[in-house]
C-alpha cells in the first residue's frame, strides 16, 4: 500500500480516522491534516480518476491484516489425498480392509485416491477392473462419493472419492 509521501496524486478523496468523508482535497492539505492528528495517510483506491485516501494508524492497520489472515489460514480445512491401491486378484478380505480405511478416510475429510494396478497380460481385462471399481464405489457410498470415475491411466485405472453424500 502507498503511504504519506509515496503518494503521487494532486487531489484525493479524503476519509478521516473516524469514517466521515472530508472531499476531495488537495494531497498537500491530505498530509497535513494526517500529520496533525499523528497518523498516516494510506492510499485505499488508487483509482487515477477518484483516488480513496485514508487518514489512519499505518502500523496498526497492517498488525489487523496480518492478524485476520493468521485467523484465516488457522481456520482453513486442509484436505489430504490417501492412496488405497488395489489389483484385479486383491482377495475379499483384503478389498474389505481397504474399503475400511478408505471409509475412515473419508470420515476424517480425506479425498482418497483408488488405484487399481494392472499388471503384466491383466491389460487385456480393464473391463474386470471397472467392475472392482465399481464394487469399491459402492461399499464406499455411505461415507463418500465418487468425485473423479474410475479412468485409465498408463497402467493403471483412476478413481477419485470425496466425503460426504452426492447431493444430486
Amino acid at each position: 500500500m502507498t503511504v504519506n509521501d509515496q503518494i503521487r496524486f494532486p487531489k484525493v478523496r479524503l476519509i478521516d480516522s473516524e469514517g466521515e468523508m472530508l472531499g476531495v482535497v488537495p494531497i498537500e492539505k491530505a498530509r497535513q491534516i494526517a500529520e496533525e492528528s499523528m497518523m498516516d495517510l494510506v492510499l485505499i483506491s488508487p483509482n487515477p480518476e477518484n483516488p480513496v485516501c485514508k487518514v489512519m494508524d499505518y502500523g496498526k492497520f497492517m498488525f489487523e491484516q496480518a492478524k485476520k489472515e493468521r485467523e484465516a489460514r488457522k481456520n482453513q480445512q486442509v484436505t489430504e489425498v490417501k492412496e488405497v491401491g488395489l489389483k484385479l486378484t486383491t482377495e475379499e478380505h483384503d478389498l474389505s480392509y481397504k474399503t475400511k480405511n478408505a471409509c475412515r478416510f473419508l470420515d476424517d475429510g480425506d479425498r482418497v485416491k483408488v488405484v487399481v494396478k494392472f499388471r503384466g497380460r491383466e491389460m487385456a481385462y480393464t473391463s474386470r477392473g471397472y467392475d472392482v471399481m465399481r464394487t469399491f464405489s459402492n461399499a464406499c457410498e455411505e461415507h463418500g462419493h465418487v468425485d473423479r470415475p474410475p479412468k485409465m491411466e498408463g497402467r493403471n485405472m483412476v478413481m477419485y472419492l470425496a466425503p460426504g453424500k452426492k447431493t444430486t
